[in-house]
This record gives structure tokens, C-alpha cells and sequence, in this order.
């Protein structure tokens, strides 16, 4: 028992606590390679089923054929309502949930909430369909904002274990400025090339499963007298019968079970696979700020100068994805080349922007304003070039042309997504108890644009073209005032967090903090201050019990010892001593 028990030769503890935080880095890696695959295939399932959904239920034969008076087109335009609107609330409630189930947890949720969504597709009904695009339109703002802090975190969680002697990290205060940004542009770069692969995943169920059931270019198109940018709403005359004979009921039941599958693949990757994004003292120590506070602080978050020079770019980041997959590829795309090429324009953009985030990784070399001004220089050309492009339909000589717009626009859309996100997580490096709150702002001001790009669908291409190039023309210049700014070293307005409020006996801090303080006003003080204050705060505390405690113990040895005879004979003496010969006392 001794041998077993006692020192070990062979035992080296540096080397261990080396392996150790080895095992831990790999962990990292593997949290924001399991969290990427999770959202790449969540997106994946529900972008393809929603696009094979929609394309049956726009067939009139399919209508009238498999649900009569049904109204699908109602149910499509009330769900779609429910997906676009529904997350303009989103900035109320997405701090709190993601406060209260933990960055991992949120995740989770929203990607069954997705997988929902694909279950009420077995049976298409009004009471099926538009509750889950409402519950989906609620979980969406969430469920980005926890990808964005949770690959951010990761970041901070590698450069802590990458430099686990380093004194600020054993003492676990704030890191120095710029430590992490390596780690953040590197994870920010991996999440975006994997999950701009859903786009091509997207495509499998229309390609295997519908492709061989549309009809040719000549009966779709018609109807059609113009393509491009002189056409008013989507396609103005196509053809309402798309489908030249109707898929199997058991095949579509088929594919959506193979989705269902997918859908539970991803939260059980989530589940099992991604580690917790804070250790459970910084999950309490998040979540007893107060509930309060925890709601107030997205709003109070905008008054810091760098974000809100930054949402032009976070609504421009929404629109273009949308002008791309809903407008770009109808009004161009489809009515140029018909419906059966529509699989092929959206493989092409969602290779090229897996492939081409890999150039964020230049940002480890060169400036952070590269990947946004690159990506804004890109889409500027092409909105011009959209502006003047009006085509016949049935057109297949434009091809390649097409195809090369779709590449060199998922070239701006990689590092206009993967810039916005860097940059984000750069400017908030070191607050990791702001991140979900940035991120929120963040896609909030998304769902903000989703819902525009919902609003415009029957307006002429050359307004939407007009209302992209212009929304880019002020985020590259409210951008260049920020980056300015922050070049002249002017201290952002950021709220300050509450300290966390724990019990201590009975007792709690009786200092109330107040975030609508900010630190440019000074009202937050340095690391090691804060950490003093606590210190005596807390000293204080113990001293307020201790004194409290003697006083009692006091009081109850007076009351004890009050009816004691040399009490009463010291009252005795007392009244009796110092009488003067008149009878008087003194």
C-alpha cells in the first residue's frame, strides 16, 4: 500500500499539467468544429426542405391534386410572415434566455426547435406549419447570437490554456488587449468555411428529388417577357405549374424522414459533443447580475460608438444574403435559365463562400478593415453591374456569366460575413460577460434586414439594387468613422456589468451598482481596483457580523447579569451616596 500510495518516480508534474492543458486546447478545437457542423447541418435540413416546400406548394396542380381547398398559398404566405417578422422581437428576450440556459444549452434548443419545423412537414396543416415558422422566427436571433459569443469564447477558452502559467490567467482577470485576436480570426474563419457548405447541402433534395419532375424552359418561361433589372417584384408571368408530373407522397415522406434524421444528428452534436462555453462560477456569476439588468443591457450596449457605426454593416450582412438566395438567383437565374438550374446557382455560391472565408485568415497579417472593405468593393461592382443587366428570358448563353456573378458575389458575401464577426469578437476581446449581448445587437440588426428583404418583394429590382448599393456606400463609410475614431483612441461609452449578487450569511452587497454608469464617464474603475473594492467590501461585511454578534452577546450578558445582588446593591449605593445636610440630592 505504500508503494502504491506514496510518491511516484516516474511522476513529472509539469510534464502532466503540459498534457493536460494539451487535452484541454484539443477540446477547444473540437467544440468549435462540433458547434459548426451542428449549425452547418441545422441549416442545411431546413433551407432544403423550405425550398422543396415551397416549390411543390406553388405548383397548382400539386394544390389541387393533394389538398383541394386546402390554401396552401395562404399557409406559405402567413409562415413565411411568421419566419421574417416573429424575430423582430428578438432583441427583448434572446440576453435573458441565453443567461438562463447557458450559451451551450440555447444552442441545443434552437436547433430541436429547427428540427420541429421539419416534423410538422409530415403533416402540412395551418395549425402545424405557422406555429412552427413562429417558434423558428423566435429562436433564430438566439440561436445566432449564441454561435457568434460561444466561437468567440472558445477563442479566449485556447489562449487561456495555450498560456496557463501566465499570472493574469491563473488569477483569472481580464486578458491583456490583443491577446486572443489570433484565435478569433482563426475560429471565426473555420466556422464560416463549414458553414457556408450548408448553402450546397441545401440543394441535395432538390436535385435528387425534384429535378427530374419540373417541366422545360419553354412552358415555365412562357409567360415572361423580361429578366433582370427591369422586371417589378420576382418573376412577373411565370408559369404557375412547375411540376410536370407529381412526386410520390412515400418519396417526399421518405426525404423528410432522412431530414428528420439529420435535424436530431445535429442536436445530438450540439449535445454531446460541444463543451460549455463558461465554468459554472462564471455561468452564476453571469446570471446573478439580475434579471433586471440582464434585460437592460442590450439596449444600453448601443451607446458604445463602435456599434452603432457598425450596424449599417449587421443590416447589410442580412440583406445581401437574402438579395442573393431570393432575389438574385429568381430574377436573374431562374428567369433566365429556368427553374432547373436554380440548384447549380446556389451550389456555386455556397462553395465560393466556404472556400473564400479562408482568406480571413489575412487578417493575422493585415489590417481588420481589409476583409469588410474587400468584401464592400466586390458587391459595390456587381450591384452596378446588376443595375444595367436586363436579359431576355431563356437565355442559356448567359450561363457563365451568371455563374461568375454567383462566384464572385459569395467571394464579398465570405468576407463580408467572416469580417462582421471578426471584427465584432476583436472589439470585445477581453469582455467576455459582454459577448452575448454584442452579439445580440448583432443579429438582431440581421433580422432587422430579413425582414425588409420580406417587405420588398413586389418592388422594382432596380429599387432593391438602389436600397443595397446605398445601404453598402454608408456602412463603408460609418465604418471608416469608427476605425478612425478608434485610431484617435476615443474611449467607447460601454455600460457598466453589476457585480454578481451572492449571499454572504443572510447578508447581500450593499452596494448597488447601477449600469447605467458607463467608463468613459470613469465611473469604472481598473481590475485591481474593482478587485480592492471587493476585498474591503467584503472585510467589511464579516466585520458589520462580527460586531453584530459581540453587541447581542453584550446585551445579553447585561440582561443576564441585571437582577445579580451586587447589582442591586451597586444601584443601592448609588442613590444613596452624595446627599447634602438639606435633604436634597446631588
Amino acid at each position: 500500500m505504500e508503494e502504491f500510495l506514496g510518491p511516484q518516480a516516474q511522476y513529472n508534474e509539469e510534464e502532466e499539467e503540459r498534457k493536460y492543458y494539451r487535452r484541454k486546447r484539443l477540446g477547444v478545437i473540437k467544440n468549435v468544429v462540433a458547434s459548426s457542423f451542428g449549425a452547418m447541418i441545422v441549416y442545411s435540413v431546413y433551407m432544403g426542405l423550405l425550398q422543396m416546400q415551397l416549390t411543390l406548394h406553388y405548383d397548382m396542380t400539386y394544390r389541387e391534386v393533394k389538398y383541394s381547398n386546402l390554401g396552401l398559398v395562404d399557409i406559405d404566405r402567413k409562415m413565411l410572415m411568421g419566419i421574417n417578422v416573429t424575430p423582430i422581437i428578438g432583441l427583448l428576450y434572446t440576453p435573458v434566455l441565453i443567461r438562463f440556459l447557458g450559451t451551450k444549452w440555447m444552442m441545443f434548443l434552437a436547433s430541436g426547435i429547427y428540427a420541429l419545423f421539419v416534423s410538422t412537414n409530415y403533416w402540412e396543416r395551418y395549425y402545424t406549419l405557422v406555429p412552427s415558422a413562429v417558434v423558428i422566427g423566435v429562436a433564430i436571433v438566439p440561436f445566432w447570437a449564441s454561435l457568434g459569443s460561444y466561437i468567440t469564447r472558445m477563442a479566449q477558452q485556447y489562449y487561456e490554456y495555450a498560456n496557463y502559467k501566465e499570472e493574469h490567467v491563473q488569477e483569472q482577470r481580464k486578458l491583456p488587449k490583443g491577446a486572443c485576436y489570433s484565435y478569433i480570426i482563426t475560429f471565426q474563419s473555420i466556422f464560416y468555411v463549414i458553414f457556408n457548405l450548408s448553402f450546397v447541402f441545401a440543394e441535395f433534395p432538390m436535385r435528387i428529388v425534384l429535378h427530374d419532375h419540373l417541366h422545360e424552359n419553354y412552358h415555365v418561361l412562357c409567360n415572361v417577357k423580361t429578366c433582370g433589372a427591369a422586371i417589378k417584384g420576382i418573376i412577373p408571368g411565370f408559369n404557375s405549374t412547375v411540376l410536370k408530373n407529381l412526386p410520390r407522397s412515400m418519396l417526399l415522406i421518405e426525404v423528410e424522414s432522412i431530414l428528420m434524421g439529420f435535424a436530431f444528428l445535429a442536436m445530438i452534436t450540439f449535445l454531446l459533443l460541444c463543451g460549455p462555453a463558461y465554468r459554472p462560477t462564471e455561468e452564476i456569476d453571469l446570471r446573478s447580475i439580475g434579471w433586471g439588468n440582464i434585460f437592460q443591457l442590450p439596449f444600453k450596449h448601443l451607446r458604445d460608438y463602435r456599434l452603432r457605426l457598425l450596424c449599417p454593416f449587421f443590416i447589410y450582412s442580412g440583406l445581401e444574403m437574402l438579395f442573393i438566395i431570393s432575389g438574385f438567383s429568381l430574377s436573374y437565374g431562374v428567369c433566365i435559365l429556368g427553374i432547373k438550374t436554380l440548384w447549380l446557382l446556389i451550389l456555386v455560391y455556397g462553395l465560393s463562400c466556404s472556400v473564400f472565408s479562408l482568406l480571413s485568415l489575412s487578417l493575422l497579417r493585415l489590417p481588420r478593415w481589409v476583409c469588410l472593405m474587400g468584401g464592400a468593393a466586390v458587391h459595390g461592382v456587381l450591384l452596378v453591374v446588376l443595375l444595367a443587366l436586363t436579359v431576355k428570358p431563356n437565355s442559356p448563353e448567359y450561363l457563365g456569366p451568371l455563374l461568375v456573378i454567383m462566384v464572385l458575389w459569395g467571394l464579398g458575401s465570405a468576407l463580408n460575413k467572416t469580417g462582421v464577426s471578426t471584427v465584432v469578437g476583436l472589439l470585445y476581446a477581453e469582455e467576455k460577460e459582454r459577448l452575448d449581448f454584442v452579439y445580440t445587437i448583432y443579429h438582431w440588426w440581421q433580422a432587422i434586414a430579413i425582414f425588409v428583404v420580406y417587405l420588398w418583394s413586389q418592388m422594382p429590382m432596380r429599387a432593391k439594387l438602389s436600397i443595397l448599393l446605398a445601404t453598402l456606400l454608408l456602412a463603408c463609410y460609418c465604418y471608416w468613422v469608427m476605425e478612425r475614431r478608434v485610431a484617435q483612441k476615443v474611449k467607447p461609452r460601454m455600460p457598466r456589468i453589476p457585480r454578481p449578487r451572492h449571499k454572504v450569511k443572510g447578508y447581500r452587497y450593499l452596494e448597488e451598482d447601477n449600469s447605467d454608469e458607463s467608463d468613459s464617464e470613469g465611473s469604472e474603475e481598473d481590475d485591481d481596483e474593482d478587485e480592492e473594492e471587493r476585498t474591503e467590501e467584503d472585510e467589511r461585511v464579516v466585520e458589520e457580523m462580527v460586531a453584530g454578534d459581540r453587541e447581542e452577546e453584550g446585551r445579553d450578558a447585561r440582561a443576564e447579569g441585571a437582577d445579580s445582588p451586587r447589582a442591586w446593591r451597586r444601584g443601592a449605593e448609588g442613590q444613596g451616596a452624595h446627599v447634602e445636610d438639606d435633604g436634597r440630592e446631588i
